[in-house]
């Protein structure tokens, strides 16, 4: 009886999750690939020019909007096309653009002080999600700040990364004041001059804050977190790579296939929508009229045309280039590409080095992109002898805990997941933002500025 409920509940909640979901949100949205839009279509309509709207028009942006507050009207990434997003978007493609030996070195070292202070010296469980995003807020806050990163500041990213993420999956509902504390500490560092770089002309003090929250401390530190998550754990699930690459650790064409491949199997994103802000016309596709939602599957992109999709091989890319193949993790080159590609790609390798330097990883969990359970690993210390007994000890544990974890969090997934559907609806946070807007703009202007601040770029 148990292992009946603990195999089948979790996919009934996800099922009836989803129909919940469909019945409160309505189908918006034309899927990509789909029965309309084959996957060969996928990066021609992804990289169309008026594929180009981001946030107004689309109900999912009042849920995606709710996840990343505050200050979702000011992510680079929420922001419609226009003169705006083209200052944010120079702005931050300036921030990031590091020496790839100053962001290799930088982020070595951020690796070794977090794995230092966890001071693991035999067999240990860890997740491997927790362990990395402490080293993710400690290397952006010197990319944004330029200094070490004071303790304080990175409980505070961590605290505020994790509730961002912990919401985004349904695992908890979101704690504002918790990131408001984040808001607050950006602010007065904004106040005291500490930031290098010069920050965007358009946003005012308090949009500054919001930007440096958005970008680099929820989507950098929580998309790196992930990426390496995914990456250690499929490691810790194949032996005989991790064994090679430790083997051969500069050996920089092995760890990019690795990356490669990892990306490809579980990519950052899930759905990404985008508004059309004109018609689209392509060859043999009926017409895609203004206003549509287009909602990018990365994931179906990411395992068509691939034998045993779903199997991680970093060998298929021996012979299989990444620009020829249905893969592109981090976006269209035309269609506001992810201004962190180079650097995520830098400085993972460099993380990844340093954790497999360091230790070698076990893991039997379920493995699967959205990644709830947050990446459950054993550790041991690879300067020490193995120790079979307590890996085996511990890996039985997470085998034995695990199903009934799973269903735990199907049960906290549907009841949180949809209170927060339902708050997100309530609360319009995008729906209100362009309302406002378009009232506070004389006709044939543009609406801008935040109607939570009341400042106006």
């Amino acid at each position: 009886m148990a292992n009946l409920l603990t195999s089948r509940l979790p996919a009934a909640i996800i099922g009836l999750r989803t129909r919940i979901f469909t019945r409160i949100n309505g189908e918006e949205g034309i899927p990509v690939p789909g029965e309309r839009i084959d996957v060969s279509r996928f990066k021609e309509l992804y990289s169309h020019p008026a594929a180009n709207g981001r946030s107004e028009g689309a109900g999912l942006s009042d849920l995606f909007w709710y996840w990343l507050s505050p200050g979702a009207e000011i992510h680079q990434e929420h922001i419609e096309p226009g003169e705006r997003y083209e200052e944010v978007a120079r702005v931050t493609k300036r921030i990031l653009a590091l020496p790839r030996k100053v962001a290799e070195e930088r982020a070595a070292r951020c690796a070794a002080h977090v794995l230092d202070e966890q001071g693991i010296r035999k067999a240990t469980s860890v997740r491997l999600r927790d362990l990395m995003m402490p080293i993710w807020a400690e290397f952006y806050y010197e990319v944004v700040f330029g200094e070490p990163c004071p303790r304080r500041a990175r409980d505070l990213i961590v605290g505020n990364a994790d509730d961002v993420v912990t919401a985004l999956k349904g695992l908890s509902p979101r704690h504002m004041r918790r990131r408001l504390r984040l808001t607050r500490y950006l602010r007065e560092r904004l106040e005291a001059n500490a930031v290098p770089h010069e920050l965007p002309s358009c946003l005012s003090l308090e949009e500054r804050a919001f930007y440096l929250q958005g970008v680099f401390f929820n989507t950098a530190v929580v998309q790196m977190s992930e990426a390496m998550a995914h990456l250690l754990l499929f490691l810790a699930q194949d032996q005989e790579v991790q064994a090679r690459l430790a083997d051969t650790l500069d050996d920089e064409r092995y760890l990019d296939r690795i990356i490669t491949e990892s990306l490809r199997v579980h990519p950052l994103f899930g759905i990404a929508h985008r508004i059309t802000t004109q018609d689209i016309a392509l060859e043999d596709v009926p017409p895609i009229p203004k206003g549509s939602v287009l909602c990018f599957n990365y994931q179906a992109y990411h395992h068509a045309g691939f034998e045993d999709p779903e199997r991680f091989d970093p060998e298929r890319w021996l012979n299989q280039s990444a620009r020829e193949a249905n893969y592109m993790p981090f976006g269209a080159t035309a269609n506001r590409p992810c201004p962190a590609q180079a650097l995520a790609l830098v400085t993972m390798k460099a993380v990844a080095r340093e954790m497999i330097r360091r230790f070698r990883a076990f893991s039997s969990a379920t493995h699967t992109r959205s990644l709830p359970n947050r990446g459950p690993c054993v550790l041991e210390p690879r300067d020490a002898p193995p120790e079979p007994h307590a890996r085996a000890s511990l890996l039985a544990s997470m085998r034995a805990r695990e199903p009934w974890e799973d269903a735990g969090r199907g049960v906290l997934q549907f009841l949180l997941g949809t209170y927060m559907v339902l708050d997100a609806r309530r609360m319009k946070l995008c729906q209100r933002h362009f309302e406002a807007g378009r009232e506070a703009a004389p006709l044939g202007t543009k609406p801008s500025g935040c109607p939570f601040t009341g400042r106006n770029a």
